[in-house]
């Protein structure tokens, strides 16, 4: 058994939208098929992955370093004997050799895209979607068949007005979505407010709105928020401030009662320890957004859950970032709050399966081997041309 291929291809994911902190004119994605030896259904089994919105695609450091680490390894100390599969974990540890710790930058990437798509082949090697895999190994056999997800957007956009806005979040709760989430901080608060009143005339109420002002505020701007938020009762208030600034995030605490939520810009173990030893978070209420695929994935995510629960957290306060499919799977498998999803933004990669329907604010996963891409048609063409060597 062994890894005979790793192909990678940078592709764009650009649109005109910008949150507080960035706009999205040049943003890529890194797409990366891991190719085995090993046949199912008369065809080579591939596993694919792909990085979250937000980082661009990491190509570069794959071709670099992490690709030729793998595929120079002896083959069979990449392999789990008691599984008779490949072992992500072996492999990771190979992906990581000769690297010094801390400073992640956007190494995490880089690792978390190659990982998804070796537990994307680790799952239909064993001919399982892979939530039940996770389960199966992790979770005493007991998966979520249906995951909780909000609709995320309210992204600023040249010439979009309060009723573009409206009709936005019109759309998002025709589509099945309960909670949906706005972008923050871009405006002055004043219009911020006026924003946000507009979305609640179609949600009716603050329990089904969250906003994120993407780490744009200073602790001065951050408490005026909070105070100004504060009414509405949101069902959170997210990344106010520097993802690493955990003084700030700590102080804020102190201001603001409701939830508020953090964490898709903190890419290891050791990030999410400090956090929760010093950024003030508050497990019966608070949530945490880390996101495998830019956080050295699965493998480094699990590490995350164990210090969370070493720490008093449930894994039920963690909701994802990134809105994928493969955070879907570990949301199902391992116990998860919830899952962000892009009903219409960085597509093809944002959604989950086609045929699927959000019901209530509810998803569910396809029974396919794998992670599940092959059940999304336009993300598959493009990922199986990779596979296929174009």
């Amino acid at each position: 058994m062994r890894i005979t291929a790793i192909r990678e291809q940078t592709v764009s994911i650009a649109s005109p939208i910008k949150n507080a902190y960035i706009d999205f004119s040049k943003m890529t994605c890194s797409v990366v098929a891991v190719v085995t030896d090993q046949v199912r259904d008369g065809r080579p089994v591939i596993g694919y992955g792909f990085n979250s919105n937000g980082r661009y695609g990491q190509g570069a450091l794959m071709r670099d370093r992490f690709i030729a680490r793998v595929l120079e390894a002896d083959p069979d100390a990449l392999v789990d004997e008691a599984n008779a599969n490949l072992d992500p974990f072996a492999i990771w540890r190979t992906l990581m050799t000769n690297e010094k710790p801390g400073g992640h930058g956007e190494r995490s990437v880089a690792v978390g895209t190659i990982d998804m798509a070796v537990w994307d082949a680790v799952a239909k090697i064993a001919e399982k979607p892979l939530y039940r895999l996770l389960a199966e190994r992790y979770r005493d056999g007991v998966a979520d068949d249906r995951v909780w997800v909000y609709a995320a957007g309210g992204y600023y956009y040249p010439g979009k007005d309060h009723g573009q806005l409206k009709d936005e979040m019109r759309s998002y709760r025709d589509r099945g979505y309960r909670v949906v989430k706005m972008k923050i901080g871009a405006a002055p608060l004043d219009e911020d407010l006026r924003r946000i009143d507009a979305v609640l005339d179609v949600v009716g109420e603050g329990r089904y709105l969250a906003v994120d002002a993407n780490g744009r505020f200073d602790a001065e701007t951050a408490i005026a928020y909070a105070r100004a938020l504060e009414p509405y009762g949101l069902f959170w208030y997210e990344e106010a401030g520097d993802p690493l600034d955990y003084a700030l995030q700590a102080e804020l605490a102190r201001h603001y009662d409701r939830p508020m939520a953090t964490g898709e810009n903190l890419f290891s173990h050791q990030d999410a320890r400090n956090l929760l030893r010093h950024g003030g978070m508050r497990p019966d209420r608070d949530y945490l957004q880390f996101d495998c695929a830019l956080s050295y994935g699965l493998v480094e995510y699990l590490r995350t859950l164990e210090v969370m629960q070493g720490m008093g957290w449930s894994s039920r306060r963690v909701v994802p970032h990134g809105g994928h499919q493969m955070s879907l799977n570990i949301a199902a498998g391992l116990h998860l709050g919830g899952n962000e999803s892009y009903p219409d933004v960085f597509q093809p990669f944002g959604g989950f399966a086609d045929g699927i329907a959000v019901e209530d604010g509810m998803v569910g996963l396809p029974d396919i081997p794998g992670v599940g891409f092959e059940a999304k048609s336009t993300l598959y063409g493009l990922m199986r041309r990779l596979g296929q060597g174009a």
